[in-house]
């Protein structure tokens, strides 16, 4: 155990409070396609019944019309998270006839003839914005690489927490600027022993050939339509997946909150020669939001970032900027084939001990040479992370990935003791000893099992990604009908939401060009 983090620990232990580990803010937002009956990418509209996609706060989209997204509120109890994104999940069965999503998370089959339909979000300008920042996402990346689900945890730590952790650290800022840097603190560890989520929940190692079927790509052949990496862990986070040369040179500083915020600013109005090249408009439409090597601040794809709630209009780095970091978004979690909603409690127990860890160890300031290294392990991990002995890179040493994970899941543990001291939580201790068997055993991870179930059932990629929706829709229509509370929220949310969009369009406004142009100077 580290001197930091055995000295914060045990100070949390002897304060007044020393259940406070407990109850911290947890919300899901989860990417599902939607596809037909014979397992191809629906190209119908955004369901009506689900309501407005630019305004709904559960059920919107993200790149493709047929990319659904599912937002849970932010709730104390991991149990109360899940139960909603099942709620979610039954409400949409209901309402898309005889669709079905698709549960993995590299795409179904793609059509090559068929263009993947980009998101609409109605006539108004930040509706028409939504839609240009995803066809510059098509043109920059590829409309493939898109169609890539996952699912996103938001977490926090209890308010309770702040003002005794900054007692122990004898810390003297604001409140709000301690947090922030704690917060940063934590990124930057996860940015260190973040490839520990992609071995233990990365459930992507294998995809179409309709994905990508360049022969050069280090991908083996599983049959005639799937590819995959025998070891590979998590293809959706790998170079295969979110990474361009373009992003790999933007330096993103997480040393700081102002250092981040500078940097994403400077790549938004940083001419990229590339982008360029493609063009601002066509036939006098904007295909992109600007020429910069970022259209947007989320364009920027790590598998972590600091967020704060933005204000009607307000920019992420503006908001940012306005109050510090009020929350982590975890952006590296597959979405998990063997569980009807693509994500279990024990995952989410797992994953909030892993952060407060990485809250409590030391955290120094990351030299560039020390990010490279971080990236480097993260991607071959997602590549190779269930291969016999397999190295990372630890301060330009070698160490298994065994070992590294071991030592790490001895002070997780420690963590999850603490969070199971309090009434209100339990099983977290349980939920970080089951990870632990998964490194005794690579052939129980998510990734293996995969594979396995490719190997038994004789199937495709294409075939199995089938099979599993067919069965994932057979599981909730199974389910209870939801009761008329839970049916009346989502079905008022989807009146309300139209309702907003209609509102949003009925208001005069400027000319898009002007709206982007005061969009940018804000």
């Amino acid at each position: 155990m580290g001197k930091v983090f055995e000295r914060r620990l045990l100070s949390i232990l002897n304060s007044e409070k020393p259940h406070v580990l407990c109850g911290g803010l947890k919300g899901l937002e989860k990417e599902s396609l939607r596809i037909d009956q014979a397992g191809a990418l629906s190209l119908r509209k955004h369901p009506s019944r689900l309501g407005s996609a630019l305004t709904s706060k559960f059920i919107t989209t993200d790149f493709s019309e047929a990319l659904l997204e599912f937002i849970t509120p932010a709730v104390s109890s991991s149990w109360e998270a899940l139960s909603f994104l099942c709620d979610i999940h039954q409400f949409t069965y209901e309402n898309i006839d005889d669709e079905m999503l698709w549960v993995l998370s590299m795409p179904c089959k793609l059509d090559k003839k068929q263009e993947i339909p980009l998101a609409q979000y109605g006539s108004s300008n930040i509706g028409q914005m939504k839609t240009i920042y995803r066809n510059g996402l098509g043109l920059r990346y590829g409309r493939n690489m898109q169609a890539i689900a996952g699912i996103h945890f938001n977490y926090s730590l209890p308010k309770d927490f702040w003002p005794i952790f900054q007692n122990i650290e004898h810390d003297h800022q604001s409140i709000e600027n301690f947090q922030s840097s704690s917060y940063m603190a934590l990124i930057r560890n996860f940015k260190r022993f973040g490839w520990l989520v992609l071995y233990l929940f990365g459930s992507s190692p294998a995809f179409s050939k309709s994905f990508d079927s360049l022969v050069d790509n280090g991908m083996r052949k599983y049959d005639k339509d799937t590819l995959y990496q025998p070891y590979g862990t998590s293809l959706r986070m790998s170079d295969l997946g979110y990474t361009s040369k373009v992003q790999a040179s933007i330096n993103i500083s997480v040393n700081n909150l102002e250092d981040y915020i500078n940097n994403l600013r400077e790549a938004i109005t940083t001419t990229e020669s590339s982008y360029a090249d493609l063009g601002l408009l066509a036939d006098g439409n904007y295909q992109q939001l600007s020429l910069s090597k970022l259209q947007i601040e989320n364009e920027y794809y790590s598998p972590v970032r600091p967020k704060r709630v933005a204000l009607s209009g307000e920019r992420p780095t503006a908001a940012l900027s306005r109050g510090g970091v009020e929350y982590i978004e975890i952006r590296s979690l597959d979405l998990n084939v063997f569980d009807p909603v693509g994500i279990n409690q024990n995952t989410l127990r797992f994953m909030e001990s892993f952060l407060i860890y990485c809250l409590l160890e030391d955290s120094p300031e990351m030299t560039t040479n020390e990010d490279k290294e971080s990236m480097t392990n993260h991607t071959a991990t997602a590549n190779y992370g269930r291969s016999p002995n397999f190295m990372l890179q630890q301060d330009g040493k070698k160490i298994s990935l065994k070992n590294w994970s071991l030592m790490l899941m001895d002070n997780i543990l420690q963590v999850a003791e603490m969070i199971d001291r309090n009434n209100n939580c339990s099983d977290y201790k349980k939920s970080v000893q089951a990870q632990i068997e998964l490194i005794h055993d690579a052939n129980a991870t998510p990734s293996a099992r995969f594979i396995q179930e490719l190997h038994e059932t004789k199937l495709d990629f294409a075939e199995y990604g089938l099979l599993l929706a067919e069965k994932q829709k057979n599981y909730f229509a199974d389910l209870m009908p939801l009761n008329s509370k839970k049916s009346k929220l989502f079905r008022d949310e989807a009146t309300t939401s139209k309702l907003k969009q209609a509102e949003i369009e009925s208001v005069d406004q400027p000319p898009l060009n002007q709206y982007l142009k005061d969009y940018f100077k804000s």
